[in-house]
């Protein structure tokens, strides 16, 4: 079975939050209120122990939601905050490594060209993610984006080796049509941040925000069932 649920793969930055005033905690709550397929926690940069404890913090909110918590990059702190996924880039530790290191953690990995995502399909991750698809403001030096045809020859290969797509870079509630035949989900970042309200009413625009995304990348979600 697919790990992830078609829709919208939250990203929870660190570094886009802080120059909003924007508490980690409280946007990552008001992106779970849809539901997402997934919401993943990145502090590129930042202190292990911070982001160990926010990592703590959202497990229990992401388990009442259903919503699969990822650890970007660090293994180690998805493994001591039992979130239970990972995600790598190129840069960093390969699936095999992962897997030689926690058998039972489930992973996904960026790629950005061909070769990068036929190496990665081979390994058989839990998803795979692809891009940038269009120009992205969150890298200081990204790859060169793919477009649209890059993303849909992806997702055949993708389909043929039966893993999950997800694409990435530069995705927006206005080019999420362009991406959804192509990628299960799609990460965003940009398209999360609220551009006008402040205050409480900066956490309600990225609740609506959030939910317009899942739903315009084809996420519907049932209920989590009751706990006992």
């Amino acid at each position: 079975m697919a790990p992830l649920h078609p829709g919208l793969y939250a990203i929870v930055d660190l570094a886009s939050l802080a120059p909003l005033g924007l508490d980690a905690i409280e946007f990552a709550r008001a992106v779970l209120s849809a539901r997402p397929s997934a919401l993943q926690v990145r502090a590129k940069g930042g202190h292990a122990r911070e982001l160990l404890g926010l990592l703590r913090a959202l497990a229990p909110a992401c388990r009442a939601a259903g919503v699969p918590l990822v650890a970007n990059d660090r293994v180690d702190l998805a493994i001591l905050s039992g979130c239970g996924f990972v995600h790598v880039g190129q840069a960093d530790m390969t699936v095999e490594q992962v897997r030689r290191v926690s058998p039972d953690l489930r992973l996904g990995i960026s790629t950005h060209t061909e070769a990068q995502l036929s190496l990665a399909l081979a390994a058989r991750p839990d998803y795979v993610a692809y891009g940038p698809v269009f120009e992205t403001r969150s890298k200081e030096a990204p790859d060169p984006s793919v477009g649209t045809s890059g993303l849909a020859l992806a997702s055949r290969h993708a389909v043929q080796a039966g893993v999950p797509l997800v694409a990435i870079g530069g995705i927006t509630l206005q080019r999420a049509p362009e991406v959804r035949p192509y990628a299960v989900a799609a990460a965003v970042i940009q398209g999360l941040l609220p551009v006008s309200a402040r205050g409480d009413g900066a956490y309600e625009e990225v609740r609506e925000r959030a939910h317009a995304l899942h739903a315009a990348l084809g996420g519907v979600r049932e209920a989590p069932a009751p706990s006992a």
